[in-house]
């Protein structure tokens, strides 16, 4: 008897090893692995972490490899290179890809944020903030011709500051080193991601004075892209990663921002629950978040409106060269029928749980 259980157990066991190996993935498929690389670990990507963490890749049988690569030129490389078959870039990049001739352009399919996440930080910050304050004074600028610098730029033109005669722009260091390098004493002013702002305010480093996403406007900001060949090969991978992108974009507007933290908190292990809490309410409350995962033609424009202002636009690019909404819109009309056929199941079944599946997606 005893040997029997024992051999019961670790048939048991493999079989749940089995389980574990095979993801969540529909009954029958195998699971799919999708190489993504991301230009950054921050919250302004919540909703890519609760796809994740909550198993909504997962569910549609997709098993996403996630790489971090500092820096959008570099993410784009990775990309062309096939180190990486999705990126998460700003949609910038793809333009500058097309202006150079690509013979394999990188399409962009999925939004997730939709305004810039950085915010003006300043060491020692004024009673109240006014942007003629950063006349003359030192400023840790991003890397040339990336949105974090573009949308900068654009925002001090709307108050009359010439970024390259006005002030003392540093920008020569990584993308990666420039909160360290602020932290060590460099610049007066510098552009800050969440969690990094929330954690240097706390540490009295200096205060948020004011957001570069509400002076920037509405844009496709962070997209995730693949090149055509990808997606002509691989577009039922490309719909099911939307698919999972629309029900973490949906769990996004649903739940607190005390919940999306907890949700989120196994990306960030060294960063407090409440600075967490802090920052992805601040994305909320400037409506940062992409609702869907569509690029609406006037985002699109008012991207080639900050390239230009910056000087990094050759000529105006159409909207379908570089974009393929396709995947976003099937997304939304498949959500919207699984949401429609929930309470029927829910009524003949007498479960009460029904679309607890898709993460508590409304």
């Amino acid at each position: 008897m005893k040997t029997g259980a024992r051999c019961k157990a670790v048939m048991a066991a493999a079989l749940l090893g089995l389980l574990l190996l095979s993801g969540c993935a529909p009954k029958g498929e195998q699971m799919t692995e999708v190489r993504l690389g991301e230009v950054a670990r921050t919250v302004f990507y919540a909703p890519q972490y609760v796809a994740l963490g909550q198993g909504m890749f997962a569910q549609e049988g997709l098993d996403v490899q996630l790489v971090t690569i500092p820096g959008g030129d570099k993410a784009m490389t990775a990309l062309l290179s096939n180190q990486a078959d999705i990126a998460l870039i700003g949609a910038e990049t793809s333009i500058y890809v097309y202006q150079q001739g690509a013979e394999d352009p990188v399409i962009n399919f999925a939004l997730l944020t939709q305004k810039d996440g950085t915010f003006l930080f300043a060491r020692q910050a004024q009673a109240s903030f006014g942007w003629e304050q950063l006349q003359a004074r030192n400023f840790l600028g991003q890397r040339k011709g990336g949105m974090p610098q573009m949308s900068l730029e654009f925002a001090l033109r709307k108050h009359g500051i010439d970024p390259h005669k006005d002030l003392k722009l540093i920008q020569n260091i990584d993308f990666a080193n420039i909160a360290s390098a602020f932290g060590s004493g460099t610049g007066d002013y510098v552009q800050l991601f969440e969690p990094q702002a929330s954690i240097f305010e706390k540490e009295g480093r200096g205060s948020v004075v004011a957001s570069i996403g509400v002076e920037s406007g509405e844009l496709p900001y962070t997209v995730y892209m693949a090149k055509q060949s990808y997606l002509n090969t691989n577009a039922g991978t490309a719909q099911k990663f939307t698919n999972a992108v629309y029900r973490a974009q949906q769990w996004i507007a649903t739940h607190s921002p005390e919940q999306i933290a907890e949700a989120i908190a196994p990306y960030f292990k060294d960063t407090e629950a409440a600075i967490l809490t802090s920052s992805i309410k601040r994305y909320k409350e400037q409506g940062t978040y992409a609702l869907n995962p569509v690029i609406e033609a006037k985002e699109w424009e008012n991207l080639q409106a900050v390239m230009s202002s910056a000087g990094e636009l050759k000529s105006p690019v159409a909207l379908d060269k570089l974009v393929n909404s396709s995947f976003a819109q099937q997304a939304i009309t498949s959500h919207a029928t699984e949401s429609a056929d929930s309470p029927a199941k829910a009524s003949t079944t007498g479960d009460t749980t029904a679309g607890a599946g898709t993460g508590g997606s409304s």
